[in-house]
């Protein structure tokens, strides 16, 4: 059990923003911390959130040890933004990060990309979930992480810690925007927002994929690495000609060997499973029941991205260092839905709307040196307190110049403080925004006129939509997300690169990403 001297501690740490010193480590030695934040993992896609077609039994041990949310919110429902907030603790709105990082969209790529659209749009009528309007090139901005802001791995650094980056970036292009940069001692890594899985030529014996057309994503996803969905470690580029979920998995577990005598934090940042839809021949045969051929790659990817969690905690276990490692496990947001792979049952929607189903994601917090046991936790909790309990935890100073947003859940996991961790919390992406009050959740989308008003308590599939039964309420969430713009935000730094139109059930709704 958690001793009484730790759990003082953990209480007195309860918002982590006012630390300007460092208090006494509550462990014999400084912990080390695994952050495992994977890419459009839907809210079902897990045995242990209700996948009854696959198991995944290492990505759900990490609850028999540790805590599994089962309200998790993402700060954004796209890759980008998402990552801002947890990577440095902060809504990114406060400092203009609301919107994809692009690279420059030539004229004739944009074009390319129209034309996919259009012909998917002939070819396959009825299916169609997504349409795309791509806008005029980011030439002129500068898009990715602002320069002033802190990561954890900047933070952790500072403390003696060694960092380390493994898998998806995200957070900017060229010289400003290297993870050596952001304080990341060692990185092995792609910059944009995917890469594929194996690179051509493909052997079709050992790896079998499947295209997308109707997705937005199709083309760049299958394109030669290049540019920003190349493979580099610390700023040179290298050919990865493994299956990249366990290349991954292997420069993990060198960072973890290398460093295991002293405390170190790594970002493991899968890019599974998004697309493109690739996996191994003996995962896939794994799945050889299911008969929708997406869901089965997809399925596949999945396995493959448990047994590469699960060499991760092999190396730990095998270096004497699990019981003094602390582990989160997140997506960045909700599944992608439009792909057809996954719906995030019961939630509505996903990926590029601000329904449940974008927002609330599988999350995991295993810290055997505070639990024995299982639990599960059902109040609603953000991806910014991976950077609060993380300090906290490892009784790390933050400065005293800005403000920080998530707080250190141990003390609420362990009822050594009343309430809930997050009574509101807050979500923009340019005129979609949404506002969750304790059980009640405002949905705006100003570019379709669209508001959304739910119950959560009582309606957490979000299907009765309470707007024009009570005015009283949504009239005051307006107020409440307005004064938080005001107060906390400020306007995005760069346009968005392209209106991403959603079909959800029936009816059309717009994202810009």
């Amino acid at each position: 059990m958690i001793s009484r001297s730790l759990l003082l501690f953990m209480s007195c740490l309860v918002v982590a923003p006012k630390l300007t010193a460092s208090p006494a480590p509550p462990f014999k030695s400084k912990p080390n911390v695994i952050w495992i934040i994977v890419d459009d993992l839907g809210y079902s896609d897990l045995s242990s959130y209700g996948n009854k077609d696959i198991h995944t039994p290492h990505i759900d041990g990490l609850a028999a040890q540790g805590v599994r949310f089962t309200r998790a919110y993402a700060t954004a429902p796209i890759c980008g933004p998402a990552r801002e907030g947890i990577i440095t603790g902060r809504y990114q709105q406060r400092f203009g990060g609301e919107y994809m990082p692009y690279e420059h969209i030539s004229p004739e790529y944009r074009k390319k990309l129209a034309m996919n659209y259009l012909f998917h749009r002939k070819k396959f009528p009825g299916l169609q979930t997504l349409r795309v309007h791509m806008k005029a090139n980011l030439k002129n901005h500068v898009t990715g992480l602002n320069k002033d802001e802190l990561t954890i791995a900047d933070v952790l650094k500072k403390d003696g810690y060694a960092t380390g980056l493994v898998g998806k970036w995200n957070e900017g292009y060229g010289e400003n925007f290297y993870p050596d940069k952001r304080g990341f001692d060692y990185s092995y890594y792609f910059q944009g927002a995917l890469t594929r899985y194996v690179e051509d030529p493909i052997d079709t014996n050992r790896y079998k994929g499947i295209r997308l057309p109707w997705a937005f994503s199709d083309i760049p996803a299958w394109a030669p690495r290049y540019g920003s969905s190349a493979i580099m470690e610390g700023r040179n580029i290298v050919k990865d000609t493994g299956y990249l979920t366990f290349s991954l998995a292997e420069k993990a577990t060198a960072f973890i060997d290398k460093n295991k005598n002293n405390p170190f934090f790594l970002a493991l940042a899968f890019n599974a499973p998004h697309d493109p839809f690739q996996a191994p021949v003996e995962y896939m045969n794994k799945v050889s029941q299911e008969p929708d051929p997406v869901k089965r790659v997809y399925y596949a990817m999945i396995l493959a991205l448990d047994d590469a969690v699960g060499q991760v905690e092999a190396k730990l276990k095998a270096a004497g260092i699990a019981d003094n490692t602390l582990i989160f496990f997140i997506s960045d947001n909700g599944g992608a839905a439009y792909t057809r792979a996954t719906d995030n049952a019961p939630l509505r929607g996903g990926k590029c709307t601000q329904f449940e189903g974008g927002l609330v994601v599988p999350c995991f917090m295993k810290f055997p040196a505070a639990w024995q046991s299982a639990s599960v936790y059902s109040n609603p909790v953000s991806a910014l307190d991976m950077f609060a309990t993380t300090v906290a935890v490892t009784g790390t100073p933050l400065p005293a110049d800005r403000p920080y947003d998530g707080v250190n859940l141990i003390p609420f996991i362990n009822r050594t403080v009343s309430g809930v961790p997050h009574p509101v919390l807050y979500w923009r992406n340019g005129y979609t925004k949404a506002i969750r009050e304790n059980s009640w959740k405002l949905y705006l989308n100003e570019k379709d006129n669209k508001i959304f008003l739910f119950n959560l308590e009582e309606d957490p599939s979000e299907k009765n939509n309470l707007a024009t039964k009570y005015p009283e309420k949504v009239a005051a969430l307006k107020s409440a997300l307005h004064s938080w713009e005001v107060k906390n935000t400020i306007s995005p730094k760069w346009p968005s690169g392209a209106d991403i139109h959603i079909r959800d059930n029936n009816e059309w709704l717009w994202f810009p990403s």
